[in-house]
C-alpha cells in the first residue's frame, strides 16, 4: 500500500477490514487518502475534527429490490441502489448506472469519487451514485419502462430537488430518465427538478448530452496548452463508443485531432483516416448495434474483437472513456511503448493504481477523472440551476459556461498541486483541491454530518 502517513494509515486498514470484499471501493480511497499526505500533515484540524475517517463513510446507503415484469409475463427481480455519500457542500448529485456488474463497491466507488469530482465544478453539489445490476441491453422499451417505473417506486422516498438529485450513466440515457421522471411526478404529483439528463423541452438543458465528452477535451487542451502544445495534427484512441466517446471523438476532431480507434464490449475499430462521429452516433443512438457496424459504412476501416487491444494502438493522446480499470499495466505499458504523450481519463477510474503509477513515472501528463471527466455534472449542475429559474439557456451559452468550469478545473488542480509540492501531478491536485473544499465545509458544520 502507497499510504505512509499513520493516520491516513489507519483510516484505510480499518476501512479494509470492514469491506474487505469492495475493491473498487478500496482501490478510489487509496488513491485520494495517498495524495492527501502533505494536506494532512500541514492540517492539524483534519486530524482533529476526524474527517478522513468520517468522509470514507457514505452518510446513508439504501439497497432495495425491484420486481418487474418481463414481456413474457415472467416476474424478474433486480437489486436497487443509492449511495447517498456526502452533502457538506450541497444536495447529493450523482448517476444512476444500469449494468449487470453493479454492485455495492462499485456503488461506493463511484459515489466516494463524485464528492471530489463535483467540488471541483465550483457548483454547490454533494456526491452520491445509484443503479441497479439490471441490464438494459436485449430488453424492450417496455420492459425497460416497467424496470424504471419499479426503481422509481422506491428510489423517489430518498430523492428530491434539495435532497439528492440523480442522473443518468452507463445504461441510463434519456430514455431512462424519461421513464423514471414520469413514474416521480405520477407518485408525488410535482413537476421539479429531481433528475438531470431530461429531454430538452422538458425540463433538460442543451448541451447536457454532450457535456462530459466536450468536457474531457475541455480539459485535454488546458493540459496540451500548459505544454505549449495542441491538438492539431494528433492521433488521439478512444475506448467506448457511448456518449462521452462520442462527443469527445466530435470535439477533439473540431479542435484538430484525427480519432483512429474506438470500441464497445466486443472490440474496437480502427480507421487511419480518423473515425466520424456521425456514424458512431447513428450506429449506436439510432441502430442500437455493435461497432463493427462501422465496416457497413467505411469498408476501409478495420475491426479487432476483444476491446482491451485498442491499447495497443499506436496514438499521441489516449482517452480511455468506457469504464473503470479498463487501463492495467500492461496496457498503460504498449501505450507507453507506442510513445503516446498525454493519457486523460473520460470514464470513471479507467486506469489502475499501477498504470497511472506507470505514466506518471514515464513523465507522461496524466488528466485524472475526477477532474476532466467532470463536465458531465457540471452541465447536469447547469441543469439543476436552470429549473429552479423556470429558465433555458442556448447551447452556446451551457457550453461557455461548462468550457469555463474546465479551465477553472484544470487552474485549479495545477495550483494545487503545486502547492502540495508535486507541480504537474494533477492526480494529487484534483483530489486536494476538491478534498479541502468539502473538508472545509464539514469542519464548519461541526460533527452531524
Amino acid at each position: 500500500m502507497a499510504i505512509k502517513n499513520e493516520y491516513l494509515k489507519g483510516v484505510y486498514e480499518g476501512l479494509a477490514a470492514r469491506n474487505p470484499e469492495q475493491k473498487e471501493f478500496l482501490q478510489a480511497v487509496e488513491e485520494v487518502l495517498t495524495s492527501l499526505e502533505p494536506v494532512v500533515e500541514r492540517r492539524p484540524d483534519i486530524v482533529k475534527h476526524k474527517i478522513i475517517d468520517r468522509i470514507v463513510e457514505p452518510e446513508r446507503t439504501i439497497l432495495f429490490r425491484v420486481c418487474w415484469t418481463d414481456d413474457n409475463g415472467v416476474v424478474q427481480v433486480n437489486r436497487g441502489y443509492r449511495v447517498q455519500f456526502n452533502s457538506a457542500i450541497g444536495p447529493y448529485k450523482g448517476g444512476l448506472r444500469l449494468h449487470p456488474s453493479v454492485n455495492l463497491s462499485i456503488m461506493k466507488f463511484l459515489g466516494f469519487e463524485q464528492i471530489f469530482k463535483n467540488a471541483l465544478t465550483g457548483l454547490p453539489m454533494g456526491g452520491g451514485k445509484g443503479g441497479s445490476d439490471f441490464d438494459p441491453k436485449g430488453k424492450s422499451d417496455g420492459e425497460i419502462m416497467c424496470f424504471c417505473q419499479s426503481y422509481m417506486a422506491e428510489l423517489y422516498r430518498h430523492i428530491g430537488a434539495d435532497v439528492d438529485v440523480p442522473a443518468g450513466d452507463i445504461g441510463t440515457g434519456a430514455r431512462e430518465i424519461g421513464y423514471m421522471f414520469g413514474m416521480y411526478r405520477k407518485i408525488r404529483n410535482e413537476y421539479t427538478g429531481v433528475l438531470t439528463g431530461k429531454k430538452v423541452g422538458a425540463g433538460g438543458s442543451l448541451a447536457r448530452t454532450e457535456a462530459t465528452g466536450y468536457g474531457v477535451c475541455y480539459f485535454t487542451n488546458e493540459m496540451l496548452k500548459a505544454a505549449g502544445d495542441s491538438f492539431e495534427g494528433k492521433t488521439v484512441v478512444i475506448s467506448g463508443s457511448g456518449n462521452v466517446a462520442t462527443y469527445a471523438n466530435q470535439k477533439a476532431t473540431q479542435l484538430g485531432g484525427k480519432v483512429v480507434a474506438m470500441s464497445d464490449s466486443s472490440g474496437y475499430i480502427y480507421d487511419p483516416n480518423g473515425i466520424d462521429y456521425k456514424i458512431i452516433k447513428e450506429i449506436k443512438e439510432v441502430k442500437r448495434a455493435r461497432i463493427n457496424t462501422y465496416l457497413d459504412y467505411v469498408p476501409t476501416a478495420t475491426f479487432t474483437p476483444g476491446c482491451s487491444g485498442i491499447w495497443t494502438v499506436k496514438c499521441d493522446i489516449a482517452l480511455p472513456c468506457a469504464t473503470q480499470n479498463e487501463i492495467n499495466l500492461e496496457s498503460a505499458q504498449a501505450l507507453i511503448a507506442n510513445g503516446v504523450q498525454y493519457v486523460v481519463e473520460g470514464a470513471n477510474m479507467p486506469c489502475t493504481l499501477d498504470a497511472t503509477a506507470a505514466f506518471q513515472a514515464a513523465g507522461i501528463p496524466f488528466g485524472p477523472a475526477k477532474a476532466a471527466n467532470a463536465g458531465g455534472v457540471a452541465t447536469s449542475g447547469l441543469e439543476m440551476s436552470q429549473n429552479s429559474m423556470r429558465y433555458n439557456w442556448t447551447f452556446e451559452e451551457v457550453d461557455a459556461k461548462l468550457l469555463q468550469i474546465m479551465k477553472d478545473i484544470y487552474a485549479s488542480a495545477a495550483k494545487a498541486a503545486e502547492e502540495a509540492g508535486q507541480p504537474g501531478n494533477l492526480v494529487v491536485g484534483a483530489n486536494v483541491a476538491g478534498f479541502l473544499k468539502v473538508a472545509d465545509a464539514m469542519i464548519w458544520q461541526g460533527y452531524a454530518f
